[in-house]
């Protein structure tokens, strides 16, 4: 059996070559020894040095395939691009600061030898700061609720998945790629076990606000549980509005002196109306998207390949 090891890079040039290292040598001690790295350079914007790392790392190794990316496109659709350059009949996904530990390889391929067909490592007690822990709280509880997550599996970049799940996944074409909905519209046979997550190895999280909320928003793509939430709050507060209206003119029947309240007025008027701006933008998000992919808009664009002979250019 052959194994394919995915690793999307941005900024990684201290800790990718020792990530790699390490990792070959663990899957040599657990007697898997036919693996190959594919490493995507999502575009660092680090002077040109995690590209000339992958491209040393490549002609020392052949196990090694690089790809370098022409613009910055997120860490799944960077993990797309490798998907679709990978030999093995097991995917790992992996990340390139060395807190998917190499070590803890084992835990997962042994629950995928149990006849799972993805696994996911999740971390009991993880490594980041505060913000990122409780966004990933908010992250866990929205994907259970909007994409049917069995409750009982949890998640993170570090997962080993079969080939079958993998020739699925890269079918799609979309440019908000969101790994997870790909693979649970495959299977839904799949194990989480827990893993010890590591300290970084070098430098800080390249992750900011707004690419986390852009990361979380790829999920909207997979679920259109959003849309019925709103039809549902708007039925509510519709209600609301007639059972209120219905309060007013009884009591402006028994007291017609009774004062309507201008600020009372003003602050509903608010309220609804941004509840209505809200829900809008939410269609438009939909809608947008829906444009988006009516033109094509590229998943990634591959700038250059290294140990990789047939390249496709634009996804």
């Amino acid at each position: 059996m052959r194994y394919s090891v995915i690793i999307p890079c941005y900024k990684s040039s201290e800790t990718i070559e020792h990530v790699v290292d390490m990792t070959r040598e663990e899957m040599v001690r657990l007697g898997k020894e036919e693996v190959e790295f594919v490493l995507v350079n999502d575009c660092s914007p680090d002077g040109g040095k995690t590209i000339a790392k992958l491209r040393e790392m490549a002609k020392k190794h052949a196990d090694v395939k690089v790809i370098g990316l022409a613009k910055n496109s997120g860490q799944h659709n960077a993990l797309m691009a490798a998907l679709r350059h990978t030999e093995g009949d097991v995917i790992i996904g992996m990340d390139d600061d060395g807190q998917t530990h190499p070590s803890q390889l084992g835990k997962l391929l042994s629950a995928l030898e149990e006849g799972y067909d993805l696994v996911y490592g999740y971390y009991p007690e993880k490594k980041h700061n505060w913000f990122r822990n409780l966004g990933s709280r908010f992250n866990d509880l929205t994907v259970n609720m909007m994409i049917q997550k069995p409750k009982d599996v949890r998640t993170s970049s570090f997962f080993v998945v079969r080939k079958f799940v993998r020739d699925y996944a890269i079918q799609y074409e979309g440019s908000y790629t969101y790994l997870l909905g790909l693979f649970m519209r495959c299977t839904q046979n799949i194990a989480s076990v827990p893993v010890q997550h590591f300290e970084r190895e070098a430098g800080e999280s390249g992750y900011t606000l707004g690419q986390l909320i852009r990361l979380w928003s790829s999920i909207i793509g997979f679920s259109v549980i959003p849309l019925r939430m709103a039809s549902i709050a708007g039925f509510f507060f519709a209600g609301v509005g007639i059972i209120m209206s219905v309060i007013v003119l009884i009591r402006k029947c028994i007291d017609p002196n009774l004062s309507m309240g201008w600020p009372s007025l003003m602050c509903a008027i608010s309220f609804f109306f941004g509840l209505n701006f809200m829900f809008l933008g939410m269609i438009g998000e939909y809608l947008g998207r829906m444009f988006l992919g009516m033109n094509k808009e590229p998943q990634y664009v591959i700038k250059e390949t290294y140990n990789i002979p047939d390249q496709k250019g634009l996804q």
